[in-house]
């Protein structure tokens, strides 16, 4: 947990307003980010600040994720996003996220079997599946079987007895990964597959997808180690929308499947979550409407009269090439290499980033592709159907989210979320 003992003291900055001034104590966090601390800001002088977006916020002290936009760094409990996708598995950063630290032998077996353990879904649950109409977005159903977990398993909202968390977390970790295989099994039609003792956390869920009674699927390890860096490239980014409403939620005392259920909602808007959905909707419809024709699109996206969007480009926090993208695009290459899959939705990909990267309206603004732009391709690649998409994004965003809704339950400074406003409306009146 986030704690002003690791930060540094730097005096205070001074506020005058209307003549009144004040003296708002000034701090450094462990990676040299300043702030000004606000709380005593309305009680002395009246006054709020306006921030939409809060993009200039800080809401909490925290000690799980680190980014730096500008130098294009992200980092997991200090540990740089590259190095835990080239070396660990997605469970290793779930626990990393969630205890501080990245197990031993013995913790990473140990949380191996509590996942597999705990990875079936109630039964009577899986009669929700079929109140669903076949077309109903995947994203729809998880949030639903997320919140309705906490009446088939209640005791799992007591969060406070930490020697049990490890018992809670892979109970959520792993039955909403399973709800999510079943629901795209009930979307086609097919019969779900349960998970497997034998397999791993990311090749039961492969398995769950595609195996089906007329085949002999057996996962490729190649796809299964694909799927466990594309996880970690999601498992946290600080505090971003979907983590923000989880601890919005759960500042108000709502138990974690409700605040988690909230996470998968704001994460399905297309702006966040649900843009590698619609990167994919994009460059489909820029071969079939404008030909495929690149330069074309590139004038279209820096027409401001024109509707168009490049999407995939561009990043609320990243002026400089988003590092998760750097190891997203090698995992395309590497999944359509092992697939023999040849998509010209790649080639079009490729060609709209070396037209990005070489054009100085984008690089002078700091727009280079983002994740979204290549994650799409290769959970396409993979045989993952595009509605399920923003779904992979919600699993892997899971232990970051659980670790950010345990952090703020433990901050000792922590609030029920309540921001101000400035009232623009008419002033007082009567009715008659």
């Amino acid at each position: 947990m986030g704690s002003f003992a690791n930060t540094k003291d730097l005096g205070s900055a001074q506020l005058t307003i209307q003549g009144t001034t004040i003296d708002l104590p000034l701090f450094e966090g462990s990676e040299n980010e300043k702030a000004i601390d606000i709380r005593a800001l309305r009680k002395e002088t009246g006054a709020i600040t306006y921030d939409p977006g809060f993009v200039n916020t800080g809401c909490c002290l925290s000690d799980i994720t680190y980014i730096d936009g500008e130098k294009g760094i992200l980092r997991y409990r200090g540990y740089d996003i590259n190095e835990l996708a080239e070396h660990c598995e997605f469970i290793d950063v779930a626990y990393l996220l969630i205890h501080g630290k990245l197990p031993d032998d013995e913790q990473h077996n140990q949380f191996s079997r509590h996942l597999n353990s705990h990875s079936l879904l109630h039964e009577d649950m899986r009669h929700f599946f079929d109140a669903y109409p076949d077309h109903a977005h995947p994203m729809a159903t998880l949030s639903a079987m997320a919140v309705s977990l906490s009446t088939f398993y209640p005791e799992l909202e007591d969060v406070s007895i930490q020697e049990n968390i490890d018992y809670k977390v892979t109970r959520l970790l792993s039955k909403l990964r399973t709800a999510a295989a079943f629901s795209y099994k009930k979307s086609i039609g097919h019969p779900i597959v349960y998970p497997k003792r034998s397999l791993k956390y990311c090749e039961n869920f492969l398995n769950m997808m595609f195996w089906t009674p007329v085949n002999d699927y057996d996962v490729d390890p190649v796809l299964a180690k694909a799927l466990n860096k594309l996880l970690i490239l999601h498992a946290d980014h600080e505090q971003n929308c979907s983590a923000s409403v989880v601890k919005m939620v759960g500042s108000a005392g709502a138990n974690l499947y409700a605040s988690i259920a909230a996470g998968i909602c704001a994460l399905w808007g297309p702006l966040h979550g649900g843009a590698n959905q619609h990167v994919i909707e994009m460059l489909q419809r820029i071969l079939s409407d404008d030909g495929g024709d690149v330069k074309r699109v590139i004038e279209r996206s820096k027409d401001k009269n024109d509707p168009f969007r490049l999407m995939g480009v561009g990043h609320r926090v990243y002026k400089s090439y988003d590092p998760r993208a750097k190891v997203a695009k090698q995992m395309c290459k590497d999944v359509l290499a092992r697939t023999g899959t040849t998509d010209p939705l790649l080639d079009l990909a490729l060609q709209l980033e070396e037209a990005v990267l070489a054009d100085d309206y984008f690089v002078s603004r700091g727009l280079y592709p983002n994740i979204d732009f290549y994650t799409g391709l290769t959970y396409r690649a993979m045989g993952i159907p595009t509605n399920m998409f923003t779904v992979m994004f919600a699993i892997g965003r899971m232990p970051g989210w659980i670790a950010q809704w345990l952090e703020m339950r433990e901050d000792p400074d922590g609030r029920i979320g309540r921001p101000r406003q400035i009232y623009t409306g008419p002033v007082q009146r009567s009715v008659k």
